[in-house]
């Protein structure tokens, strides 16, 4: 009988199988966040419930937010969660990775925005109240080059901010208060984030928003991260205790231990 390939002995460790599926959903979830983020969604109006019309810094309105909030969170999650088991290099891989996927995404959107449509296709969907389905594909995936910039360096920038501040907190409180790195690490770096992100894309990009609405719309989508961070911190716990379950207890502590190491 053959001996079984290195690979397939790689693949049978529970870790490493562990660690694909955490990165695979952790990169589809990151480049989703993004493609969806075209939609500006109104947060009242979808709940069924008056304008809040908040004022910040002399702005105000109702609460809308892009469809990749409901994904971010997520992501935030998954961060921890191979932060803890795989540390430091194990979130950097996953985050370069991510961009990378992001933006093959963006550029081949631009390459089929490009592409001649067909005749037929263009009027395809009249019926459903698209005159020009050309147009509309255009629109939805063709996100201004400076949108795409400033997500793409706000999420980079923000993960390599996170896994500092989680490693921080994580050598000061040991094993101790998950929920508090965890959530201590997004809480510092969304705050970067956030901010970076708008700034980019509508401060010094075309729009040129003034400093007022740059302020007002970035401290509102922070603190909508940061309400849905702290939202998801059962289910930290139960991935914590499902990775347990799936590695066996003594696999699982001495990834944790290994990761907190360096």
């Amino acid at each position: 009988m053959d001996a079984p390939s290195p690979t397939a002995r790689l693949l049978d460790d529970r870790a490493t199988r562990l660690f694909i599926a955490l990165a695979a959903f952790f990169c589809v979830n990151a480049v989703l966040a993004e493609f969806i983020g075209v939609k500006i969604f109104a947060l009242e109006d979808t709940l069924g419930i008056a304008p809040l019309a908040w004022n910040l810094f002399g702005q105000n309105g109702s609460l809308s937010f892009t469809a990749g909030t409901l994904l971010w969170p997520v992501v935030f999650v998954f961060t921890d969660v191979v932060n803890e088991y795989f540390g430091r290099r194990g979130v950097k891989m996953i985050s370069w990775i991510a961009v990378a996927l992001i933006v093959y995404g963006f550029v081949f959107a631009f390459v089929a925005i490009a592409l001649a449509p067909a005749d037929w296709w263009v009027d395809a969907a009249q019926a459903q109240g698209v005159p020009d389905y050309q147009a509309a594909f255009a629109a939805v995936f063709g996100q201004g080059l400076w949108t795409i910039a400033g997500s793409v360096v706000a999420f980079l920038v923000g993960q390599l901010i996170d896994v500092q501040v989680f490693h921080r907190i994580r050598r000061a409180t040991g094993e101790r208060m998950v929920w508090l790195r965890a959530t201590g690490s997004t809480a510092v770096s969304q705050l970067v984030d956030s901010f970076v992100v708008i700034w980019i894309a509508f401060v010094l990009g075309p729009q040129q928003w003034p400093t007022s609405l740059f302020l007002a719309v970035s401290s509102v989508n922070y603190a909508w991260k940061m309400l849905a961070a702290i939202a998801l911190i059962p289910l930290l716990y139960l991935m914590r205790r499902a990775i347990a379950a799936y590695l066996g207890p003594a696999r699982a502590r001495a990834l944790r231990e290994q990761a907190a190491s360096g």
